[in-house]
């Protein structure tokens, strides 16, 4: 791995690991983080309530730029990610989703719910 790569990868475990912080300040349960799939990884998986989220973390300078970093082809695999966990984490939940949370220096993250509608 090249040191770009590694420091991309550092970069992307502390901004997981905020947005976790984030959500649990919220109220939220996370019961799972960089979840990995033969598909795909999901980020975190949460749960608040009866509520289940598949989270997708995306760290930039700008809103903009995270924004542009989250296209259909990514929300597709989270998606496709999510089914094959959906057993496993389903529990209570009435309401499963897929959120994203937005990572921007020297902002509080922003939390988008129900992105997909697949």
């Amino acid at each position: 791995m090249t040191e770009a790569r590694a420091e991309a990868e550092r970069r992307g475990r502390r901004a997981e690991d905020y947005a976790a912080w984030y959500l649990r300040c919220k109220g939220w349960t996370v019961l799972g983080q960089r979840v990995r799939t033969p598909v795909g990884e999901i980020d975190l998986v949460a749960r608040r309530g009866k509520v289940l989220a598949f989270v997708e973390v995306k760290a930039r300078a700008t809103r903009q730029a995270a924004e542009l970093s989250l296209d259909t082809p990514r929300l597709r695999r989270v998606a496709a990610a999510s089914e094959l966990l959906l057993p496993r984490f389903i529990g209570q939940a009435e309401e499963v989703r897929i959120d994203v949370i937005y990572i921007v220096p020297g902002r509080l993250p922003q939390h988008l719910v129900d992105v997909w509608q697949g």
